[in-house]
């Protein structure tokens, strides 16, 4: 199945979203979380599976993305 398949809903930007420009919306199925970017909606989204969603928010709050 591609990201194409998969229907999202739910989408919701982040209320700290300032008005520059640089914000994703994330939304959901009953399988995946959906990312895609505010400005380009129309241009589609990815989608992952929840458990690499969780695989991937934990890795941020542990710093591992941190770029200094």
């Amino acid at each position: 199945m591609s990201n194409i398949d998969i229907e999202i809903t739910n989408w919701r930007k982040a209320s700290s979203s300032g008005s520059g420009g640089n914000c994703v919306e994330v939304g959901s199925s009953a399988t995946h979380v959906g990312v895609r970017d505010t400005k380009d909606r129309e241009a589609g989204h990815i989608a992952v599976p929840f458990a690499r969603w969780s695989a991937f928010l934990a890795g941020v709050k542990a710093g591992e993305f941190d770029l200094s």
